[in-house]
């Protein structure tokens, strides 16, 4: 029989293991240390706060009047501790979906300071939701965490979309609903697609053409989007909206062009890249800034 000493080495390894199997302790997060992080499910799963946001001020998004109204609105209500509603933010590329979301967030902070962390979640981490707020409903819930517990949480989510045979949506759905658990009261859900439904439409026509009952096949997936409780579209800009956009960046970064020169050149980029957009509107007045010799710290 093995004298005890000489198990010691074989049991020193096997719980070495185990140790290894074992999932890695979540560290408790401090909201507090930034205004914004980044979610990574791991392992070992965690937010990194993210020093400084890539967002532009609300008052530069033109063109989008309406739909900053209502985001901006809501995103007021939830710093403030009131109801709100997760937020879908939806159609033509390029219109400031995302970056109004951002600019919200800190048009919010700037109002109620502190109240709001933006938390983003990768689209293809949507299946770890769950665990995400469990870790914001753990901190909500400490009470050794004080004031700091009780910091509201927008996760966002860009470019949301699901493919076929994608089952990640079942998650987003579990938190849209609330679960048995119910969304924590200190986390709200904002979302911007490029697909009013979330899914393409060559796959929604796919399954009801081959469905025994096509009205319920693709209910579950098509009615996701409406389960959010606002539901934001935005829809490509004309001309006017456009030289608005324009106008409004060249005026904030103090270019040193007419508004017929602005407009002229504004014209020529757009027809050269095929669109007209917010987007393209920035990248208009980041490549006219570097012509002039204007800096913009974009």
């Amino acid at each position: 029989m093995s004298e005890p000493h000489a198990l010691l080495p074989t049991l020193t390894r096997i719980a070495e293991a185990l140790e290894r199997l074992a999932p890695p302790a979540l560290v408790k997060p401090d909201l507090m240390a930034a205004d914004a992080f980044v979610w990574h499910p791991g392992p070992p799963a965690r937010l990194d706060p993210v020093p400084r946001v890539a967002a532009v001020g609300i008052t530069l998004l033109q063109g989008v009047e309406r739909q900053k109204a209502l985001i901006l609105e809501n995103t007021l209500r939830f710093a403030r501790g009131l109801p709100a509603n997760n937020a879908m933010l939806w159609g033509a590329r390029g219109m400031g979906k995302s970056s109004l979301v951002k600019a919200a967030h800190a048009a919010a902070n700037a109002e109620v300071p502190g109240a709001l962390a933006l938390i983003e979640i990768q689209r293809e981490d949507v299946r770890t939701l769950p665990d995400l707020l469990n870790v914001l409903r753990a901190d909500h819930q400490d009470p050794l965490r004080g004031g700091g517990g009780a910091r509201r949480c927008l996760v966002f989510c860009d470019d949301l979309s699901f493919e076929k045979e994608d089952a990640d949506y079942k998650a987003l759905k579990s938190v849209l609903d609330g679960g048995i658990e119910g969304r924590p009261a200190n986390v709200l859900f904002y979302a911007t697609s490029n697909r009013r439904h979330l899914m393409p439409r060559d796959m929604i026509e796919n399954e009801r053409s081959t469905a025994i009952n096509p009205s319920e096949a693709t209910e579950e997936k098509v009615s996701l989007s409406d389960r959010f409780g606002l539901w934001i579209g935005f829809h490509n800009c004309d001309q006017d909206t456009f030289f608005a956009m324009v106008e409004g960046y060249a005026a904030s970064f103090g270019l040193p062009a007419t508004s017929d020169e602005l407009r002229r050149a504004a014209v020529e980029w757009s027809v050269t890249r095929g669109a007209r957009s917010g987007r393209v509107a920035w990248q208009f007045v980041q490549d006219m800034a570097g012509r002039l010799g204007v800096k913009t710290g974009g």
